[in-house]
Protein backbone atom coordinates (compact mmCIF):
# COMPACT_ATOMS: atom_id res chain seq x y z
CA UNK A 1 0.00 0.00 0.00
CA UNK A 2 3.11 2.32 0.89
CA UNK A 3 4.38 1.91 -2.55
CA UNK A 4 1.16 2.13 -4.44
CA UNK A 5 0.49 5.46 -2.04
CA UNK A 6 4.46 6.54 -3.01
CA UNK A 7 3.60 6.07 -6.89
CA UNK A 8 0.36 7.32 -7.21
CA UNK A 9 2.15 10.98 -5.60
CA UNK A 10 5.11 11.01 -8.02
CA UNK A 11 3.18 10.14 -11.21
CA UNK A 12 1.10 13.19 -10.29
CA UNK A 13 3.90 15.61 -9.88
CA UNK A 14 5.51 17.24 -13.26
CA UNK A 15 9.04 15.83 -14.64
CA UNK A 16 10.94 18.16 -16.17
CA UNK A 17 12.62 16.72 -19.52
CA UNK A 18 15.02 18.20 -21.29
CA UNK A 19 15.19 17.06 -25.39
CA UNK A 20 18.33 17.88 -26.99
CA UNK A 21 17.47 17.61 -30.85
CA UNK A 22 17.98 19.75 -34.19
CA UNK A 23 16.64 23.36 -34.41
CA UNK A 24 13.24 23.15 -33.80
CA UNK A 25 11.98 24.83 -36.86
CA UNK A 26 13.55 22.41 -39.53
CA UNK A 27 11.37 19.51 -38.29
CA UNK A 28 8.28 18.02 -39.99
CA UNK A 29 5.67 18.35 -37.80
CA UNK A 30 3.85 15.41 -39.50
CA UNK A 31 6.63 12.79 -39.59
CA UNK A 32 9.21 13.38 -36.61
CA UNK A 33 8.87 11.37 -33.39
CA UNK A 34 10.37 13.96 -31.22
CA UNK A 35 7.76 15.93 -32.13
CA UNK A 36 5.04 14.07 -30.62
CA UNK A 37 7.32 12.62 -27.89
CA UNK A 38 7.15 16.30 -26.78
CA UNK A 39 3.11 16.71 -27.58
CA UNK A 40 2.27 14.06 -25.35
CA UNK A 41 4.35 14.72 -22.22
CA UNK A 42 3.35 18.30 -22.35
CA UNK A 43 -0.32 16.84 -22.60
CA UNK A 44 0.08 15.04 -19.24
CA UNK A 45 1.34 18.12 -17.59
CA UNK A 46 5.28 17.54 -17.79
CA UNK A 47 7.70 20.33 -17.84
CA UNK A 48 9.59 20.19 -21.84
CA UNK A 49 12.39 21.95 -22.70
CA UNK A 50 14.65 22.11 -25.48
CA UNK A 51 17.79 22.57 -26.54
CA UNK A 52 20.43 22.31 -29.38
CA UNK A 53 23.54 20.55 -29.64
CA UNK A 54 25.52 24.06 -29.99
CA UNK A 55 23.55 24.62 -26.27
CA UNK A 56 25.17 21.97 -23.83
CA UNK A 57 28.32 22.33 -22.18
CA UNK A 58 30.54 21.06 -19.10
CA UNK A 59 31.71 23.04 -16.22
CA UNK A 60 33.83 21.89 -13.29
CA UNK A 61 32.73 19.02 -13.74
CA UNK A 62 29.08 19.27 -14.43
CA UNK A 63 27.17 19.56 -17.68
CA UNK A 64 25.12 22.48 -18.59
CA UNK A 65 22.84 23.53 -20.86
CA UNK A 66 21.07 27.06 -21.94
CA UNK A 67 17.64 25.45 -22.63
CA UNK A 68 14.67 26.91 -23.13
CA UNK A 69 11.03 26.71 -21.94
CA UNK A 70 8.96 24.99 -25.55
CA UNK A 71 5.03 24.83 -26.05
CA UNK A 72 4.36 22.87 -29.23
CA UNK A 73 1.24 22.08 -31.30
CA UNK A 74 -0.20 20.53 -34.29
CA UNK A 75 -0.35 23.59 -36.08
CA UNK A 76 1.06 25.75 -38.90
CA UNK A 77 2.76 27.40 -36.13
CA UNK A 78 3.42 24.82 -33.97
CA UNK A 79 6.07 25.89 -31.11
CA UNK A 80 6.17 28.67 -28.94
CA UNK A 81 9.65 29.49 -27.39
CA UNK A 82 9.03 30.44 -23.25
CA UNK A 83 12.12 31.54 -20.80
CA UNK A 84 15.67 30.82 -20.92
CA UNK A 85 17.53 29.02 -18.63
CA UNK A 86 20.89 28.49 -18.00
CA UNK A 87 20.78 24.89 -15.74
CA UNK A 88 22.59 22.20 -14.66
CA UNK A 89 21.11 18.93 -16.98
CA UNK A 90 20.52 16.99 -13.39
CA UNK A 91 17.86 19.58 -12.45
CA UNK A 92 15.72 17.69 -15.20
CA UNK A 93 14.35 14.12 -14.47
CA UNK A 94 14.51 13.20 -17.86
CA UNK A 95 17.03 14.15 -21.16
CA UNK A 96 16.41 12.90 -24.37
CA UNK A 97 18.78 12.87 -26.86
CA UNK A 98 17.26 13.14 -30.14
CA UNK A 99 19.55 14.86 -31.93
CA UNK A 100 19.82 13.55 -35.69
CA UNK A 101 23.22 12.10 -37.17
CA UNK A 102 25.62 12.43 -38.56
CA UNK A 103 27.17 10.97 -35.81
CA UNK A 104 30.46 12.69 -36.15
CA UNK A 105 33.07 14.31 -33.73
CA UNK A 106 30.52 17.07 -32.39
CA UNK A 107 27.65 14.10 -31.71
CA UNK A 108 30.36 11.92 -29.89
CA UNK A 109 31.72 14.70 -27.68
CA UNK A 110 27.95 15.58 -26.71
CA UNK A 111 27.67 11.78 -25.31
CA UNK A 112 30.66 12.39 -22.88
CA UNK A 113 29.12 15.35 -21.74
CA UNK A 114 25.95 13.84 -21.16
CA UNK A 115 27.82 10.68 -19.45
CA UNK A 116 28.67 13.00 -16.81
CA UNK A 117 25.32 13.48 -15.74
CA UNK A 118 24.43 11.52 -12.29
CA UNK A 119 22.00 8.65 -13.56
CA UNK A 120 20.40 8.60 -9.99
CA UNK A 121 19.13 11.63 -10.42
CA UNK A 122 18.52 12.09 -14.00
CA UNK A 123 17.39 9.38 -16.84
CA UNK A 124 19.00 9.70 -20.08
CA UNK A 125 17.37 8.16 -23.27
CA UNK A 126 19.54 6.21 -24.78
CA UNK A 127 22.21 6.06 -22.35
CA UNK A 128 25.00 8.02 -24.04
CA UNK A 129 27.95 5.28 -23.40
CA UNK A 130 25.07 2.84 -25.09
CA UNK A 131 25.24 5.55 -28.29
CA UNK A 132 28.44 5.31 -28.24
CA UNK A 133 29.11 2.27 -28.60
CA UNK A 134 26.34 1.41 -31.39
CA UNK A 135 27.42 2.88 -34.40
CA UNK A 136 24.38 1.99 -36.38
CA UNK A 137 26.32 0.25 -39.34
CA UNK A 138 28.44 -1.60 -36.67
CA UNK A 139 26.50 -2.51 -33.59
CA UNK A 140 24.45 -5.46 -35.14
CA UNK A 141 27.68 -7.60 -35.90
CA UNK A 142 27.10 -8.62 -32.43
CA UNK A 143 24.43 -10.56 -34.17
CA UNK A 144 26.06 -12.54 -36.38
CA UNK A 145 22.93 -15.16 -36.41
CA UNK A 146 20.58 -12.81 -37.66
CA UNK A 147 22.17 -10.62 -40.00
CA UNK A 148 23.18 -11.37 -44.01
CA UNK A 149 26.65 -11.91 -44.83
CA UNK A 150 28.20 -8.60 -43.55
CA UNK A 151 32.18 -7.90 -43.42
CA UNK A 152 33.91 -4.57 -42.76
CA UNK A 153 37.08 -3.69 -44.57
CA UNK A 154 38.85 -0.99 -46.56
CA UNK A 155 41.34 -3.45 -48.64
CA UNK A 156 39.44 -3.37 -52.24
CA UNK A 157 40.95 -6.98 -53.04
CA UNK A 158 39.14 -8.33 -49.58
CA UNK A 159 35.68 -6.27 -51.06
CA UNK A 160 36.01 -8.15 -54.33
CA UNK A 161 36.62 -11.33 -52.87
CA UNK A 162 33.59 -10.98 -50.30
CA UNK A 163 31.17 -10.01 -53.79
CA UNK A 164 32.50 -13.18 -54.98
CA UNK A 165 32.09 -14.99 -52.07
CA UNK A 166 27.88 -13.75 -51.70
CA UNK A 167 26.77 -14.27 -55.39
CA UNK A 168 28.47 -11.24 -57.08
CA UNK A 169 25.70 -8.82 -55.43
CA UNK A 170 26.64 -6.40 -52.68
CA UNK A 171 25.46 -3.35 -50.65
CA UNK A 172 28.20 -1.39 -49.37
CA UNK A 173 27.90 1.55 -47.14
CA UNK A 174 30.00 4.40 -45.33
CA UNK A 175 30.22 3.49 -41.47
CA UNK A 176 29.38 6.92 -40.68
CA UNK A 177 26.44 7.88 -43.01
CA UNK A 178 22.73 8.19 -42.39
CA UNK A 179 19.02 7.77 -43.96
CA UNK A 180 20.69 6.11 -47.02
CA UNK A 181 23.32 8.45 -47.49
CA UNK A 182 26.41 6.93 -49.62
CA UNK A 183 25.04 3.48 -49.64
CA UNK A 184 25.76 1.86 -53.01
CA UNK A 185 24.58 -1.43 -54.38
CA UNK A 186 27.26 -2.94 -56.18
CA UNK A 187 27.51 -5.99 -58.94
CA UNK A 188 30.19 -8.37 -60.13
CA UNK A 189 30.86 -7.57 -63.83
CA UNK A 190 29.21 -3.88 -63.97
CA UNK A 191 31.26 -1.52 -65.06
CA UNK A 192 31.08 0.84 -62.25
CA UNK A 193 31.95 -1.58 -59.56
CA UNK A 194 35.91 -0.77 -59.52
CA UNK A 195 34.76 3.20 -59.83
CA UNK A 196 32.31 2.70 -56.78
CA UNK A 197 34.45 0.93 -54.53
CA UNK A 198 37.48 3.01 -55.07
CA UNK A 199 35.23 6.05 -54.34
CA UNK A 200 33.21 4.89 -51.44
CA UNK A 201 36.58 3.03 -49.37
CA UNK A 202 38.61 6.67 -50.68
CA UNK A 203 40.98 4.13 -52.75
CA UNK A 204 41.51 1.81 -50.05
CA UNK A 205 41.91 4.34 -47.09
CA UNK A 206 38.40 4.24 -45.53
CA UNK A 207 36.73 1.28 -44.16
CA UNK A 208 33.01 0.30 -45.09
CA UNK A 209 30.47 -2.17 -44.19
CA UNK A 210 29.70 -4.79 -46.74
CA UNK A 211 26.78 -6.97 -47.01
CA UNK A 212 24.89 -9.36 -49.08
CA UNK A 213 22.58 -8.05 -51.51
CA UNK A 214 19.17 -9.35 -50.49
CA UNK A 215 16.68 -9.38 -53.13
CA UNK A 216 13.73 -9.03 -50.84
CA UNK A 217 14.48 -5.45 -50.83
CA UNK A 218 12.01 -4.97 -53.71
CA UNK A 219 9.38 -5.56 -51.47
CA UNK A 220 10.36 -3.17 -48.91
CA UNK A 221 12.41 -2.77 -45.50
CA UNK A 222 10.86 -3.03 -42.03
CA UNK A 223 11.28 -0.72 -39.64
CA UNK A 224 10.40 -1.86 -36.19
CA UNK A 225 10.70 0.50 -33.54
CA UNK A 226 11.50 -1.14 -29.66
CA UNK A 227 10.78 0.07 -26.60
CA UNK A 228 13.21 -1.61 -24.31
CA UNK A 229 13.50 -4.66 -25.56
CA UNK A 230 10.19 -5.22 -27.03
CA UNK A 231 8.43 -4.61 -29.95
CA UNK A 232 5.63 -1.80 -30.29
CA UNK A 233 4.97 -1.48 -34.19
CA UNK A 234 6.39 -1.98 -37.58
CA UNK A 235 6.16 -0.06 -41.02
CA UNK A 236 7.60 -1.19 -44.74
CA UNK A 237 9.29 1.29 -46.04
CA UNK A 238 9.08 0.92 -49.95
CA UNK A 239 11.20 2.22 -52.00
CA UNK A 240 10.42 5.29 -54.89
CA UNK A 241 10.38 3.33 -58.04
CA UNK A 242 12.70 3.91 -60.90
CA UNK A 243 15.43 1.27 -60.00
CA UNK A 244 15.66 2.71 -56.28
CA UNK A 245 17.01 0.29 -53.65
CA UNK A 246 17.15 2.63 -50.61
CA UNK A 247 13.97 2.02 -48.71
CA UNK A 248 14.72 5.19 -46.33
CA UNK A 249 11.86 7.92 -45.59
CA UNK A 250 14.53 9.98 -46.44
CA UNK A 251 15.81 8.54 -49.87
CA UNK A 252 12.09 9.04 -50.59
CA UNK A 253 11.08 6.20 -49.20
CA UNK A 254 7.20 5.37 -48.70
CA UNK A 255 4.99 3.91 -45.74
CA UNK A 256 3.12 0.96 -46.05
CA UNK A 257 0.97 -0.95 -43.00
CA UNK A 258 2.52 -4.29 -42.43
CA UNK A 259 2.90 -6.90 -39.02
CA UNK A 260 5.18 -8.10 -37.41
CA UNK A 261 5.97 -11.81 -38.25
CA UNK A 262 7.37 -14.88 -35.74
CA UNK A 263 11.32 -14.06 -37.49
CA UNK A 264 10.84 -10.09 -36.40
CA UNK A 265 10.27 -11.36 -33.09
CA UNK A 266 13.07 -14.04 -32.70
CA UNK A 267 15.25 -10.99 -33.96
CA UNK A 268 13.78 -8.65 -31.24
CA UNK A 269 14.44 -11.37 -28.73
CA UNK A 270 17.87 -12.21 -30.10
CA UNK A 271 19.16 -8.33 -29.27
CA UNK A 272 16.59 -7.78 -26.53
CA UNK A 273 19.46 -8.52 -23.50
CA UNK A 274 22.08 -6.72 -25.18
CA UNK A 275 20.15 -3.57 -25.59
CA UNK A 276 18.66 -3.27 -22.16
CA UNK A 277 22.27 -3.76 -21.00
CA UNK A 278 23.49 -0.86 -23.44
CA UNK A 279 20.63 1.42 -21.91
CA UNK A 280 19.13 1.61 -25.45
CA UNK A 281 15.69 2.08 -24.50
CA UNK A 282 14.24 3.38 -27.33
CA UNK A 283 15.52 1.64 -30.76
CA UNK A 284 14.48 1.65 -34.58
CA UNK A 285 15.56 -1.78 -36.31
CA UNK A 286 15.37 -2.41 -39.73
CA UNK A 287 14.95 -5.98 -41.48
CA UNK A 288 15.02 -6.50 -44.88
CA UNK A 289 14.05 -10.59 -46.23
CA UNK A 290 14.32 -11.69 -42.64
CA UNK A 291 17.55 -10.21 -41.76
CA UNK A 292 18.66 -7.75 -39.33
CA UNK A 293 20.68 -5.23 -41.42
CA UNK A 294 20.94 -1.65 -39.05
CA UNK A 295 19.90 -1.06 -35.52
CA UNK A 296 19.57 2.44 -35.21
CA UNK A 297 19.95 4.20 -31.75
CA UNK A 298 20.45 7.68 -32.22
CA UNK A 299 17.25 8.92 -33.18
CA UNK A 300 14.86 6.39 -34.26
CA UNK A 301 11.64 7.45 -36.40
CA UNK A 302 8.60 6.06 -37.42
CA UNK A 303 6.32 6.06 -34.92
CA UNK A 304 3.83 8.82 -36.52
CA UNK A 305 3.76 6.05 -39.81
CA UNK A 306 2.98 3.69 -37.37
CA UNK A 307 0.46 5.33 -35.87
CA UNK A 308 -1.22 6.75 -39.15
CA UNK A 309 -1.33 3.22 -40.54
CA UNK A 310 -2.62 1.29 -37.82
CA UNK A 311 -5.05 3.51 -35.53
CA UNK A 312 -2.02 3.66 -32.61
CA UNK A 313 -0.62 5.84 -30.88
CA UNK A 314 3.16 4.85 -29.56
CA UNK A 315 4.41 8.27 -27.60
CA UNK A 316 2.10 7.47 -25.34
CA UNK A 317 3.45 4.07 -24.34
CA UNK A 318 7.42 5.34 -24.64
CA UNK A 319 5.95 8.50 -22.09
CA UNK A 320 4.29 5.32 -20.04
CA UNK A 321 8.06 3.60 -20.06
CA UNK A 322 9.54 6.94 -18.51
CA UNK A 323 7.06 7.27 -16.25
CA UNK A 324 7.55 4.16 -14.46
CA UNK A 325 11.26 4.55 -14.76
CA UNK A 326 11.36 7.28 -13.26
CA UNK A 327 8.82 6.60 -10.66
CA UNK A 328 11.03 3.40 -9.65
CA UNK A 329 14.04 5.24 -9.85
CA UNK A 330 12.47 7.91 -7.10
CA UNK A 331 11.42 4.68 -4.99
CA UNK A 332 15.29 4.09 -4.57
CA UNK A 333 16.14 7.51 -3.84
CA UNK A 334 13.52 8.63 -1.58
CA UNK A 335 10.52 10.61 -2.24
CA UNK A 336 11.07 14.71 -2.70
CA UNK A 337 8.29 17.31 -3.10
Amino acid sequence: MIYLWVLDRFKAMKLKMAFIMDPIHTINIEKDTTFVFMLEAQERGHEVWYAELKDIFVKAGTTWGNVSEITVKKDSDFYQIGRNETVSLESFQVVWMRKDPPFNLEYIYATYFLSLIDPTSTLVINDPKGIRESNEKLYSLYFPRVIPPSLVAKDLNILNSFLEDVGGEIVVKPLDGYGGEGVFYVKKGDRNADVIMESITELGNRYVLAQKFIEEVEIGDKRIIILNGEPLGAVLRVSKPGGEFRCNFHSGGTPNKTELEERDLEICNTIAPRLREDGLYFVGIDVVGGFLTEINTTSPTGVQEINRLNGTKLEAQVIDFVEEKCSNSQMKVGYQN
